[in-house]
């Protein structure tokens, strides 16, 4: 093993990164390590390759650690010899960058959202900003069913792969927003996503 990915399969920014091993066959070239932290216990293993503690982080052969996942994912997609995941110049590639940002954005939102429900007593959960994520999230939602839904058809690159997580995080940790009701074409799109061999073999509540 050349690289080791330190991870949580619960994650959504980790699971985009162990989706992309497997879309581009390089799930036997690292390593996957599981850790378990939250940011009130943090991992030594973790913060010895990452000062900043955060996951997913990539180890490589040479002993320097790459992180943020959409950093990791542009290096992973160097090393491949199929399609890009993100196309590798002119306005295609921003556009496709700006695509994965705003998924990623959701991500965050719904990240902390489960943070604040599940780890601060209800008692002090802050409503008006719970509801901020929640409404960062729903336009976020919208954009993509009313505008960018017909760019990912044909795709499953990096912009892909971060919304199918986020959407799989969604009915994760956030079960409670019916959000296929509000948003048919992006249910549609997901449930067809969500049969790929990479999401099925990454499902978090398999692992």
């Amino acid at each position: 093993m050349s690289m080791i990915l330190y991870h949580t399969p619960a994650s959504p920014f980790g699971r985009k990164v162990v989706v992309m091993l497997h879309e581009t066959d390089l799930i036997e070239q690292v390593e996957l390590e599981i850790v378990q932290q939250t940011p009130l216990n943090p991992n030594r293993d973790v913060i010895d390759a990452n000062p900043s503690g955060k996951i997913p982080a990539l180890r490589l052969e040479d002993g320097t650690t790459l992180h943020d996942s959409r950093v990791i994912l542009d290096y992973l997609d160097t090393l491949h010899q199929h399609t890009p995941m993100i196309p590798h110049h002119g306005p295609e590639r921003w556009r496709r960058m700006t695509l994965a940002s705003l998924a990623d954005a959701m991500t965050e939102s719904a990240v902390q959202i489960r943070y604040e429900t599940f780890m601060r007593p209800q008692g002090l959960q802050w409503k008006l900003w719970l509801d901020n994520q929640h409404e960062k999230i729903a336009r976020s939602l919208d954009y993509f069913e009313q505008t960018a839904l017909p760019e990912l058809e044909g795709h499953f690159d990096m912009a892909c792969i971060g919304l199918a997580c986020l959407l799989g995080y969604l009915d994760l940790r956030v079960a409670n927003w019916h959000w296929r009701g509000e948003y048919p074409k992006l249910a549609a799109w997901y449930t067809e996503a969500d049969q790929r061999p990479s999401m099925q073999a990454t499902r978090p509540e398999a692992r």
